[in-house]
């Protein structure tokens, strides 16, 4: 399980390698109320960088999304902390 950092956790290619414990905390927007599903949280390794655009602080890999949030969601509310 695999994802980008954006600026605010990047640490100059700090946190390349890094694990954070991902939680889906809720929708980003009133249309999917819902999006959390499956596991309660999931495990991913930094391993790229988000570049700045990027809307969020961790940009999970397809299969991480999918494991913790429905995947038509597309966007949703994380917690997160470094392991």
């Amino acid at each position: 399980m695999i994802a980008a950092a954006s600026d605010a956790i990047w640490d100059n290619r700090g946190a390349c390698g890094r694990k954070y414990e991902v939680k889906c905390t809720g929708a980003t927007n009133q249309g999917d109320p819902h999006p959390c599903t499956g596991q309660e949280s999931v495990v991913v390794t930094i391993v790229d960088y988000c570049p700045p655009g990027c809307q969020g602080t961790i940009d999970l890999s397809q299969e991480a999304f999918a494991s913790i949030a429905n995947p038509d969601a597309g966007k949703i509310k994380i917690s997160f902390q470094s392991m």
